[in-house]
């Protein structure tokens, strides 16, 4: 292992002792020096540097023979012997020998770039091993999201010297620390074309081709690569030929995140590689316990991208595991953990349970990013969660200005999809109006009218803007550059107008023109109306043929002209005679029965979606006697016979008998 032996005092740049580069260090001034480390960095931008006092001196153990004076320094034989420093304090000289253990434990808990540098610089010997830790972790801590580390970080004595070191000698360099300062030193944008990062990938590559790299470093080498040089590189396909030849059991839990990470990134390859996958897949069962938060997020978002739905039971087992770390999450994490738990259709109650609680805790920190995940993941589950929509209703009365007009309608429409109005409702929809009448225009058609939409479900009714949605400028640009405006916002924009003289008559605005009413709610995306449940259906009508003697006396799936579609249907004269379906004269009253299977109903609760409970609403205030028959109490019928009692009761409450 190659040795960098540091000292603190009276040494200068130009008494850098750096196998490779020494001649040209001795005989070239300091600003040299200097010029060449800006030539290998580039394109960072130094600025001139002024000699001064420079704290580090390397040496190689394993390229020179050393001889040590005092038990204390080793000196390469033959060169100049430097005064033994006698001004180190008691905590340095500690450090001489400091193990790699403790060293990560210290560099660990430093925080910012100055403070690596300066705890490396007090060190007396550094492993090639624990240097490139410390570039690691300065990367860590200096770099902020896309930006470059500061200038005077950049022209730091010591940085210089570290990068100098890599670059020399490349071949003295353990696996790990090579592989490790090649990933550090990428993510810190150096050049990739600058002679430092080409001659740690030209090392790699050697040891690729001789086979000497270990599993952990071709993970880490094909992440680089992957970043240089794009999933086109051939020398990837290398890696992944070793990789596949490997026994999962020796690769850590890193190490299997790692390969899925590059597997994403070669996502349009994912067909070559299906079989490794499948084992990869498997394998991981094993290991999920063992995985940090952030690597449960970076595995369950690679399964998405990679469209592993044949991974369900490593999706359920990483969903039981994320529950104990829900608080530990990132914001950034905890979204990605939110899409693929909805792309896979994956829900479970102590999920639901821990997500409430942080939400609950959290509502007012969290970013306008991970309040939509966690709305949209509630609406797509149709799961009502009273605590997080009720913390995310203050979070948007409290901090409106920070959600973007797509956030907002992400944010309301699960309100109206779930049928559920929050404690400060009034708040909450007073600020909504005032956002929409501030920047209206800033709102996408399509997203305002999922909006405004999703309000009228719940009663919330958009009257000051229906004019808007209404008018025909509006309408153009909900149509865009299409020949015509998609099934789903006709659909929308018919039962807003529906609503506007059903619920709101006192509007006297624009009407919606006949050309944009569809004639049926039940569009293929079953966004307004849900199909009758089947089964459900069939033991209903079991039931009915019995209560009224025939199957001619109810009619089913019945298109209304007010387009809705009711399930059954019974016609009553004034007298309350049932009469044939067939019959259209002599109607004096139409009961309108709903019969409600559990895709009516908000997840694992009696709590019908927005949508169902508009449809009841208006058939109602079109004079239907609206009758709703529940999956849950039909479940808790034992005979025919209370079937149809039950029926009698729902239908004829108030009559004496039953009269057809």
């Amino acid at each position: 292992m190659a040795l960098i032996t540091l000292r603190r005092n009276l040494c200068h740049l130009s008494d850098f002792r750096i196998h490779g580069a020494l001649s040209a260090m001795k005989t070239q001034p300091v600003n040299h020096v200097h010029k060449a480390v800006k030539e290998r960095l580039c394109p960072w931008v130094f600025c001139s540097l002024q000699p001064g006092p420079f704290r580090v001196r390397f040496h190689h153990a394993c390229c020179k023979k050393f001889h040590s004076e005092n038990g204390n320094d080793l000196h390469p034989v033959g060169e100049p012997v430097f005064p033994q420093v006698q001004d180190w304090d008691s905590f340095e000289q500690n450090l001489t020998n400091m193990d790699e253990q403790m060293f990560y434990r210290r560099l660990k808990n430093l925080t910012s770039s100055e403070e690596v540098l300066s705890f490396i610089s007090s060190l007396q010997t550094l492993s090639d091993t624990m240097a490139a830790g410390a570039l690691q972790r300065i990367c860590e801590v200096g770099k902020k999201g896309d930006q470059k580390l500061p200038k005077e970080i950049l022209e730091n004595h010591m940085f210089q010297a570290l990068c100098i070191q890599f670059e020399q000698e490349p071949s003295t360099l353990s696996n790990t620390s090579l592989v490790t300062a090649l990933h550090a030193l990428i993510l810190l944008c150096v050049d990739p074309q600058s002679s430092l990062l080409l001659n740690l990938v030209v090392e790699c590559k050697h040891r690729l081709t001789r086979g000497s790299l270990e599993v952990h470093s071709l993970c880490v080498f094909a992440e680089c690569l992957l970043k240089l040089q794009g999933p086109g590189c051939a020398t990837l396909d290398q890696i992944m030929y070793q990789l596949q030849g490997e026994r999962l059991e020796e690769f850590t839990p890193e190490d299997i995140v790692a390969l899925y990470r590059i597997l994403q990134t070669c996502a349009e390859k994912v067909d070559q590689h299906q079989m490794f996958l499948n084992k990869i897949n498997n394998f991981s069962l094993s290991i999920v316990s063992n995985l940090s938060p952030k690597s449960m997020s970076q595995m369950l978002n690679a399964l998405v991208v990679l469209d592993q739905t044949q991974a369900l039971p490593l999706v359920i087992k990483l969903g039981k595991y994320v529950v104990r770390h829900i608080p530990r999450f990132t914001n950034e994490e905890l979204g990605k953990v939110l899409e693929a738990f909805i792309y896979f259709g994956h829900h479970d109650r102590f999920f639901i349970t821990s997500l409430e609680q942080h939400v609950a805790s959290l509502s007012l920190t969290l970013e306008p990013e991970v309040v939509s995940k966690v709305m949209g993941y509630c609406s797509r589950k149709e799961i009502l969660s009273k605590p997080i929509l009720n913390a995310v209703a203050e979070t948007f009365v409290c901090h409106s200005e920070k959600f973007s007009p797509n956030q907002i309608s992400e944010l309301i429409e699960p309100f109206g999809k779930l049928n559920y109005l929050p404690p400060n409702a009034s708040a909450l929809f007073r600020k909504l109006e005032d956002v929409l009448c501030t920047h209206f225009n800033s709102f996408p058609p399509k997203t305002l009218l999922k909006l405004l939409h999703s309000c009228s479900l719940i009663e919330c009714h958009p009257v000051n803007f229906m004019a808007k949605i209404f008018s025909p400028y509006f309408l153009q640009r909900l149509q865009g550059d299409e020949m015509y405006l998609d099934r789903l916002s006709l659909a929308q924009l018919t039962q807003l107008f529906l609503t506007s003289i059903l619920e709101c008559p006192f509007y006297k605005g624009p009407k919606l023109l006949p050309k944009y009413q569809v004639k049926s709610f039940l569009t293929p995306c079953r966004s307004l109306e849900t199909p009758m449940d089947f089964q459900l259906f069939k033991s209903v009508m079991i039931g009915l043929i019995d209560l009224l003697g025939a199957r001619l006396y109810f009619a089913s799936k019945v298109l209304t002209p007010y387009y809705y579609t009711i399930d059954v249907e019974i016609k009553l004269d004034e007298e309350g005679f049932v009469l044939p379906f067939t019959f259209d004269e002599d109607i004096y009253k139409r009961v309108a029965l709903c019969i409600d299977g559990p895709k009516r109903f908000c997840l694992n609760s009696k709590h019908l979606l927005g949508k169902e409970a508009i449809k009841q609403r208006h058939l109602h205030l079109l004079g239907y006697q609206v009758v709703q028959i529940p999956y849950y109490e039909i479940e808790t019928l034992k005979s025919r016979l209370e079937l149809v009692e039950y029926l009698q009761r729902k239908l004829f409450s108030h009559n004496s008998g039953v009269r057809w």
